[in-house]
């Protein structure tokens, strides 16, 4: 259960600080997290990109270059 708990304050963490990670440090930690949760990509890259609108292009250019919309 601690273990649970110390990953879910981890990961409060890195998103917080986010925008300020080095844009390879985020692609890192973003294909780590998504391993196994394919089916998630898009809705994690939308959720950080709307927290940090400049730092995740980069992680799923194909999701920007469709053009988004304002539906969700």
């Amino acid at each position: 259960m601690a273990d649970e708990r110390f990953a879910y304050l981890l990961g409060q963490a890195a998103m917080d600080v986010w925008g300020d990670m080095p844009r390879d440090v985020q692609e890192a930690l973003f294909e780590t997290a998504m391993k196994g949760h394919a089916s998630e990509r898009e809705a994690l890259a939308r959720l950080l990109h709307d927290r940090h609108p400049r730092t995740v292009r980069h992680i799923l250019p194909n999701l920007f270059e469709r053009g988004r919309t304002t539906s969700r």
